[in-house]
């Protein structure tokens, strides 16, 4: 047998090896690389990465195409080695060529450009990317002759079509993506809680976060004009909200800037009628409005303070355009603000003192507890809605794999509890 027999098949058989490890590693790295990171590419103008977008948009076709390749390659190779092995060894050539191709496509057509394109996606990606679209190109009418056929026999098995569109939301998709790279390492915990919570303000409403009209500072404008202008210069808040007749009639919002120039440029004489003029009028907004849509209309209106009302039209409270800041980055406290004795306080290894106004939001984001809050916004609302009692003094209850104690009351509010991390629970969670 002379020497060129043996030579061009071999070299044959390493140009299809050549070619598995392209298509293998193509296949790899473009379904690898970020998404965010080629549209970020593509608005750079990166004319690579444009053509792996443009061939992303028929994934389907993109990966049949690379598949078919890299088939028709080890389909090939695999054949030219039985054949050269046939030639050398005889009948028993078959076994070695099996055995040698098997090695040999796996370590170098498969593995090793995978592991590779794993760890280099974004420069195999942009690589190889002129090239692999010219491949598609190619194999395009193969790769639809192949669908065609597929199609009949993926119906015979349920699957219908547009079923291969990805059933995650973008919202689920990119919430995955942050709790994975936390989980991970990459991300901490308030930088996850703060992200998180911006996907979330298209899911929760004013009523979750407002402040209850119970704890609202409001000033009566019956009261003698020197005493609402006291009221005002004692609170922490630059808006009052004013009522007349009745605490739940608002009338007006009375913003300590404007009281403070109808001070200085009227200096006496201040009547109840001139702080009725510079008041604003009370801006109402349903309890059931989207926190993205209250801060929209914040932004729009160019106001800061909305009360909430019901859907009968009853003042349930107020909301902030700082309320909604806060539920993103958390509580944000100026020198004006009064200390606040801490709302959650450890108490033992696994428990801790709860105020019951504390929202299950917030409980959940500083523990990292996952306590469910479709049913009820704070931690005394869970405990009234679980019990379906308005519970006694030193009362407990079990759910959720916490223990949850009354420790202290006001007449029918429950103002603190006892919370406790069930032991067996917390053991679980750990193994």
């Amino acid at each position: 047998m002379e020497l060129m027999e043996i030579v061009i098949p071999m070299l044959l058989i390493a140009l299809c090896i050549i070619a598995s490890a392209f298509f293998a590693g193509a296949e790899t790295a473009v379904t690898g690389m970020s998404q965010s990171r080629l549209f970020q590419l593509i608005q750079e103008g990166n004319s690579r990465a444009r053509r792996i977008g443009d061939l992303l948009k028929d994934k389907e076709a993109l990966i049949g195409s690379l598949l078919l390749g890299n088939s028709a390659v080890h389909i090939v190779g695999s054949a030219m080695a039985t054949s050269l092995a046939i030639k050398l060894w005889g009948e028993g050539g078959v076994f070695y060529a099996s055995a040698i191709m098997t090695v040999v496509v796996v370590t170098f057509g498969e593995v090793l450009p995978k592991t590779y394109a794993i760890l280099n996606s974004e420069r195999v990606t942009l690589a190889v990317s002129y090239f692999l679209y010219a491949v598609c190109w190619v194999l395009k009418p193969f790769t639809k002759i192949i669908q065609w056929i597929d199609y009949p026999f993926l119906r015979m098995l349920g699957v219908r079509d547009g079923l291969h569109k990805s059933l995650v939301s973008g919202t689920e998709a990119i919430r995955g993506a942050i709790d994975m790279h936390h989980h991970e390492g990459d991300v901490e915990k308030d930088d996850r809680d703060m992200l998180a919570s911006i996907l979330d303000l298209n899911d929760r409403t004013v009523e979750e976060i407002m402040i209850h009209r119970s704890k609202v500072e409001s000033i009566d404008i019956g009261l003698d004009p020197e005493t609402v202008i006291a009221q005002v210069i004692a609170s922490s808040h630059s808006r009052i909200p004013l009522w007349k007749d009745n605490p739940e009639n608002i009338v007006g919002v009375i913003h300590f800037k404007d009281l403070l120039r109808l001070v200085r440029a009227q200096k006496v004489g201040i009547t109840r009628e001139m702080i009725r003029r510079i008041a604003h009028k009370p801006w109402f907004v349903p309890e059931t409005t989207m926190l993205d849509a209250q801060l929209n209309a914040f932004r729009s209106e160019r106001k800061h303070f909305a009360c909430v009302v019901d859907e009968y039209g009853a003042w349930l409270g107020i909301v902030t355009l700082e309320d909604i800041i806060e539920e993103i980055v958390g509580e944000i406290d100026d020198e004006h603000d009064p200390l606040m004795i801490a709302e959650i306080m450890p108490f033992g290894d696994h428990a801790y003192k709860v105020a019951g106004s504390v929202t299950i939001r917030d409980l959940n984001r500083q523990m990292d507890w996952d306590l469910p809050d479709e049913n009820a916004a704070t931690v005394a609302g869970l405990v009234l809605h679980e019990a379906r009692v308005i519970p006694d003094l030193q009362a407990t209850f079990e759910f959720y794999g916490y223990r949850f104690t009354v420790v202290e009351k006001r007449a029918n509010q429950i103002t603190q509890l006892l919370i406790e991390k069930l032991v067996e629970v917390y053991d679980d969670a750990q193994e």
